[in-house]
């Protein structure tokens, strides 16, 4: 039996002889536990193409039941090139290897390509930078993309470059670290005193029915969890901004913006979620409102990120600094805070 992973053969051949325990399985569900690098939906695709067959003989159904003895032949073809184009973007790499590459996604950058953000995206960025290493997710030559940042938040950021990388990490990604060694946590500036100085917010979370763009603390919504502790808090006449730590135990869309803004501190200068929160910044000092005046984005970033490597085992951990922007604000309450002190 070949031992290389299916993905990374680009075309040769790859037998399994069907032994006597694996008799009566599927045949999209044996290849499955031979080749864990390809998922099940991606290997049935392939027996619906013909690329499998048994004993000489094409098999295209997937429910076919293997027989003891049979040799099952799969012949992974090459992954098509991406549909979005390579774009020479420059990038903030963490960390890469032949498995996986770590970036520090910039404010701005969205992460895929879509309506109204076609190109420029970071999965444009990805497929020019990482070219020929590409692997191929799902049969194409493109990252796999395992998790999100909004277009205005920072930070760090994991992307698969083959099937096997992909397939380990997302699962790493829905068990959101209850079991395992993923851990994500973001650093927020938020209007206001938290009561206390760390807590956990748990509220489900659903599309707003009356603006798409927006989520909401729903009944029926879907399971939402965040912790927090304050890191430092700042303030005077008339006015509080606190800086914490967030850490996800699911991770859904503007899952901290939309939680803190519930619990009363929704995160500075955030135009969706924070509206109303605007007039605050006449109460601010000149020092300390413009650098929020400048931000021009929710003041969020994906500091931490850490996971279990999907070839080595391995746990790694990566840092991302505090954008120039959200730094310059950090200054800005630090100096505040020692001159009315004084």
């Amino acid at each position: 039996m070949h031992s290389l992973p299916i993905e990374e053969i680009d075309g040769d051949e790859v037998e399994i002889v069907v032994a006597a325990e694996q008799a009566g399985g599927r045949l999209d569900a044996v290849l499955a536990k031979a080749h864990a690098a390809l998922s099940r939906s991606r290997l049935k695709d392939l027996i619906l193409t013909g690329a499998v067959a048994i004993d000489g003989q094409i098999a295209s159904e997937p429910k076919y039941r293997v027989r003891a003895g049979e040799t099952i032949t799969l012949i992974a073809p090459p992954p098509d090139d991406a549909e979005p184009q390579g774009e020479a973007i420059p990038l903030d790499i963490l960390y890469e290897d032949d498995q996986l590459i770590v970036i520090n996604k910039p404010v701005g950058m969205v992460v895929h390509p879509a309506p109204g953000s076609p190109s420029g995206t970071l999965v444009n960025a990805l497929i020019f930078h990482c070219g020929t290493s590409l692997q191929g997710i799902g049969g194409v030559k493109r990252p796999g993309i395992v998790h999100r940042l909004d277009r205005d938040t920072s930070g760090v950021m994991v992307a698969a470059k083959t099937e096997t990388a992909h397939k380990h990490l997302s699962a790493q990604f829905a068990d959101h670290g209850r079991t395992g060694p993923l851990h994500r946590a973001y650093i927020a500036f938020v209007w206001g005193t938290t009561e206390t100085g760390k807590g956990t917010i748990e509220a489900p979370l659903g599309r707003d029915q009356n603006n798409r763009l927006k989520q909401t603390v729903r009944k029926d919504g879907r399971e939402a969890i965040t912790h927090y502790a304050v890191a430092a808090r700042f303030g005077g006449d008339g006015w509080d901004i606190t800086r914490i730590q967030c850490q996800l135990e699911t991770g859904r869309t503007h899952q901290i913006r939309v939680h803190m803004a519930y619990i009363g501190h929704p995160l500075v200068s955030d135009i969706v979620y924070a509206s109303g929160y605007a007039t605050k910044i006449n109460r601010l000092p000149p020092e300390v409102a413009a650098p929020i005046v400048a931000l021009g984005r929710q003041a969020l970033h994906a500091a931490e990120l850490g996971f279990e490597h999907p070839a080595t085992g391995q746990e790694m951990l990566f840092e991302a600094p505090l954008p120039p922007d959200l730094q310059t604000l950090q200054d800005a309450l630090e100096e505040f805070d020692k001159a009315f002190a004084r």
